[in-house]
């Protein structure tokens, strides 16, 4: 039997063939050995070049080669070869720093670092390598014995001497150390490339060579996110008047007015503005001297008076809105000046990176082979896929092999592994392969720093992009909420749902402007969520009238389900009147002006409705809740109103077959249970995770196995003040009123510490003129007009004004101010 084994492994390794990852190592070791070759020739020749150069000189190379006499390097001829070509022909002494470059590219191949992370290192090392060349020969002049800054050197060093004299050299030389420097400590040009500077050259040049001129607005590039900002130096009344220029001709006896569109010079914008206006009183002068056929005269207004309109009142056609407004409309205008969180927020958590234990590997592949041989099981390929916290083994069965006898050997490798949380893909979806997953000992940190970082993320064409962690591939996962629609999260106790919750938050308020998408936070826990409050006025949504921005109460909670579900209906009638089949075709007409802003049109932000513990809301509302979250997932997917549900209790009383059927989209964390599991992701595989943020991502028929990012309280505080302290909207983004079919109107019952601060004076007012709107009372106290309805809420609900009628003002039930002073005073006692 032992004989039969030992041939068996002998035929498994001869069929595996050569380790594909064994050829960067083996590179890495050769660059490692050619550097350390170089380091001795180049030693040596600091002090035997003197010898060696005699017989250089006297027979070049060739006399070098077939010569008998000896060398003093200590690396014989070939070492003074190569030496002398580098320290001569090339760089001179700066030639060490290629040591160091072949250093840097060995390590990078044996730990299989990519491209990206070393070409700053690369690019310092060439550029500094040429620049001490230069800078040697120049200084040591032409009669120096020893070949300082070698050939290279000496040339451009002759050049620019000859060209701009030494003056001008020594002053380049300085200019060369300060971009050298900047570049490397400035963030915006440190992710600069071969490929971002040519792309960046070659748009120049078609820009100079097109005739493009630039638009009034700029791009600003804000922690590594490109985000289109108005120029500063426009203010509102500015942009509305930036349109094209007309000029006005008058035939000879016509009282026509002509009006020929003319481009605009290339003025400064206060320039442009004051020929605009200079123009245009030109123009309304000319049409006050003239007059019609019929022999009416046509006045125009000023543009001085304070009461003049230059638009028209009324509903407005398209065309007609086109005309006043020439430029697509700008959801970031009125905060145009707003700045994304920059990256240094985040903490990278570098120190806490472990390096790959190769040894690991070998270990468990052969651990895994000798476990199947154990069983009369013989593969035929076995394939190791690193990821921060598994390692993914594929491996391709013999011919013949059943999988269901692979899968049932679960618990089998488990024990040979002496691991937790193994878990076998029998096959891998799209492959021919097996996966087993087996948890790395040590595991490593996805930073979420390190996720929004990257080129995955940054460049992501997503309508709400969430970077969620990385894959067992270490690749950057990146996902389009917009498109799952809804998403459930679940997992047991202490696994990672609320940092999951936050890396979501965080990857939106890095990639959004406020004006795209806000949030509404539902937290019955009370302590998750409390950190988003500062920025109520940036990115929050809630119902008016309520005193903290995040719903922690269950009564709340139910009337702001049932809000979104009125919003989720208005915004429906909207997408109606537009033709419009979402939320991005929509606001795509109105950004393009096809839609009117006075019917009722106006850009829709999306809607992330974000829910922490949701099994606690089915235990104490139940179906109150269930039904306006069964509809919203059925329907507000077309129009910007994406879910995110998270609980801690995956049964079937708490995750309804309505609620699974409308989301997609599952993460899984680890749970207890095969029955949790099946229960989220209608499959295995979440018990048998590992804890610490890893999880399953359930989209469709794929499930992925994913590392969360993890982003720490502190961070979350970091950038949440970073925007807080950035100015806001006027008020935050209020969500449309809603009133229960049980609460009583025009009744006493409500409380008095609930009323309104202005109750009193908006009750004075309305007895004293004896008619009550809602209107009046935003007019004359100056309020909101979701506030002034809520006061004449209050005003019918405490027996001042009666109930409304249509488009009438309400009656007022008291006649005069004493009968209502005594009310009041009343009221007051009762209090």
């Amino acid at each position: 039997m032992a004989k039969k084994r030992r041939k068996s492994k002998r035929q498994l390794s001869f069929k595996m063939g050569v380790n594909d990852e064994r050829i960067p190592k083996l590179f890495g070791v050769l660059l490692l050995f050619f550097a350390l070759y170089l380091f001795i020739a180049f030693t040596s020749y600091l002090f035997t070049w003197k010898h060696d150069q005699h017989f250089l000189s006297n027979g070049g190379w060739n006399f070098l080669m077939t010569s008998g006499k000896e060398v003093d390097n200590w690396l014989g001829r070939l070492g003074v070869l190569v030496s002398d070509f580098f320290f001569r022909w090339l760089f001179g002494l700066p030639s060490y720093l290629l040591v160091v470059l072949l250093v840097i590219g060995g390590l990078a191949a044996i730990k299989r670092t990519p491209f990206e992370k070393v070409w700053k290192a690369i690019r310092n090392t060439i550029l500094i390598t040429i620049f001490l060349s230069i800078i040697f020969e120049f200084f040591a002049g032409s009669s120096a014995m020893f070949p300082w800054g070698g050939a290279v050197g000496e040339s451009i060093s002759m050049w620019l001497s000859n060209f701009v004299g030494k003056a001008g050299t020594i002053a380049l030389f300085l200019v060369f150390f300060v971009f050298l420097f900047v570049w490397n400590f400035n963030p915006a040009l440190q992710d600069l490339t071969p490929t971002k500077i040519g792309y960046q050259i070659q748009h120049f040049f078609q820009n100079l060579f097109s005739g493009k001129k630039e638009s009034p607005r700029r791009r600003e590039t804000n922690n590594n996110f490109d985000t289109p900002v108005l120029d500063p130096a426009l203010d509102n009344t500015e942009v509305a008047a930036l349109k094209p220029t007309f000029s006005a001709d008058f035939k000879n006896k016509s009282d026509q007015l002509e009006v020929n569109p003319q481009p605009i010079d290339p003025l400064t914008r206060g320039e442009q503005l004051k020929f605009e206006l200079e123009e245009k009183n030109a123009i309304r002068t000319k049409k006050e001297s003239l007059k019609k056929g019929e022999g009416e005269l046509e006045i125009a207004t000023p543009l001085n008076n304070a009461n003049a309109n230059p638009i028209p009142q009324g509903p407005l056609s398209v065309q007609e809105e086109n005309k006043i407004h020439s430029e697509p409309y700008d959801p970031t205008l009125e905060l145009s000046k707003y700045e994304h969180p920059v990256l240094s927020l985040l903490e990278d958590y570098s120190d806490q990176k472990v390096e790959i234990d190769r040894a690991e590997l070998e270990k468990n592949k052969d651990q895994i082979i000798e476990t199947l041989l154990n069983y009369k099981i013989e593969i035929i390929k076995i394939k190791a896929t690193i990821g921060p916290t598994v390692t993914l083994y594929e491996i391709v069965p013999a011919p013949g092999v059943r999988i269901s006898k692979i899968k049932n050997l679960e618990d089998d490798i488990a024990l040979s592994l002496a691991a937790l949380g193994i878990r076998i893909i029998a096959p891998i979806p799209g492959k021919g392969t097996i996966g087993i997953e087996v948890p790395n000992k040590h595991k490593q940190m996805v930073a979420l720093k390190e996720v929004l970082q990257s080129d995955k993320f940054k460049h992501a064409k997503m309508d709400l992009p969430i970077a969620l962690g990385k894959t067992i591939s270490n690749e950057v996962f990146v996902a389009d909420l917009a498109k799952m629609p809804h998403l459930l999260i679940a997992g047991a106790t202490g696994q990672g749902k609320s940092v999951g919750i936050n890396t979501v938050l965080m990857s939106l308020l890095y990639k959004k402007h406020p004006s795209q998408v806000k949030f509404v936070l539902i937290d019955p826990k009370k302590v998750e969520l409390f950190p988003y409050s500062k920025i109520e006025n940036h990115f929050l949504s809630y119902l008016p009238g309520e005193d903290e921005s995040i719903t922690t109460e269950t009564k709340k909670v139910v009337s702001v389900l049932n809000s979104l579900c009125i919003e989720m209906d208005q915004r429906y009638d909207l997408l109606k009147k537009a033709h419009a089949r979402n939320l991005r075709e929509y606001n795509k007409k109105f950004v393009e002006r096809r839609l009117n802003p006075q019917k009722g049109h106006k850009f829709l932000p999306y809607i992330v409705l974000v829910i922490d513990e949701f099994a606690d809301l089915i235990m104490t509302a139940g179906k109150e809740v269930e039904l306006p979250i069964g509809r919203l997932a059925q329907l507000a997917r077309a129009i910007g109103i994406h879910l995110i549900i998270a609980t801690q209790r995956p049964s079937v009383n708490i995750i309804t077959g309505v609620i699974k059927a409308n989301f997609p989209a599952r993460i899984a964390f680890k749970v207890t249970s095969k029955i949790d599991s099946r229960t989220i992701l209608d499959t295995g595989g979440a018990d048998q995770l590992i804890g610490r943020g890893d999880m399953l991502l359930s989209v469709g028929s794929d499930l992925i196995r994913l590392q969360c990012a993890f982003v720490d309280t502190p961070e979350v505080e970091k950038v949440i003040d970073y925007i807080g302290n950035q100015k806001g909207y006027p008020e935050p983004y209020f969500l449309p009123e809603f009133h229960s079919d049980d609460e009583e109107h025009g009744s006493s019952g409500i409380k008095v510490s609930e009323l309104d601060e202005n109750f009193e004076e908006a009750a004075r007012m309305v007895v004293s003129k004896q008619s009550g709107s809602t209107s009046m009372l935003q007019r004359s106290l100056k309020l909101g007009y979701n506030r002034a309805g809520r006061i004449m809420d209050q005003l019918e609900a405490m027996g001042v004004v009666g109930p409304a009628r249509g488009s009438k003002p309400r009656e007022v039930l008291f006649f005069d101010e004493m009968e209502l002073i005594n009310f009041l005073d009343h009221l007051k006692n009762k209090k």
